[in-house]
């Protein structure tokens, strides 16, 4: 773990979507990186998010758009999925630019395919899959998300 992460150890579904209810409520906007394998609890992190935010359906990986927008009465968030992305220079295509504004909170899950075409994160999370649970790691990339970091705690 590096200087200023935080770890947590959730065992379950249902703790996943709790603990990112917890996460998006403190979140007003900006740009959170999700890591790790398949299967690690990336998209259920973001239905929690996504559920503290207003929205009440369901939430899927938007593998095959690389985005999904929700339009919420809290802010617009777009659920990012660059798993299938083949160069990061394809975001350039697709107005990746036109996402990351001021009022919107940006989900990027697999945002190392993303290369030099994404922007700094506020939050940078690692997820990995440890015994029945999940380990996630925490750490803060700007002042931002070191308040939400505090907030947590």
């Amino acid at each position: 773990m590096s200087a200023g992460s935080v770890a947590f150890h959730l065992d379950g579904e249902e703790a996943m979507v709790a603990f990112g209810q917890r996460l998006g409520a403190l979140l007003p906007a900006g740009i959170v990186y999700l890591s790790g394998d398949l299967g690690a609890g990336k998209t259920t992190l973001s239905r929690g998010i996504l559920r503290a935010r207003g929205h009440q359906g369901a939430v899927k990986s938007p593998t095959f758009t690389l985005v999904e927008p929700y339009e919420l009465a809290a802010g617009p968030v777009y659920h990012f999925d660059l798993y299938r992305l083949a160069d990061g220079e394809e975001l350039e295509y697709l107005g990746i630019r036109d996402y990351f504004r001021d009022d919107a909170l940006c989900l990027v899950e697999w945002p190392e395919k993303g290369g030099d075409y994404l922007p700094d994160p506020d939050l940078d999370i690692h997820l990995a899959v440890e015994g029945r649970g999940r380990r996630l790691v925490i750490m803060p990339a700007s002042d931002a998300g070191r308040r939400v970091l505090a907030g947590l705690d």
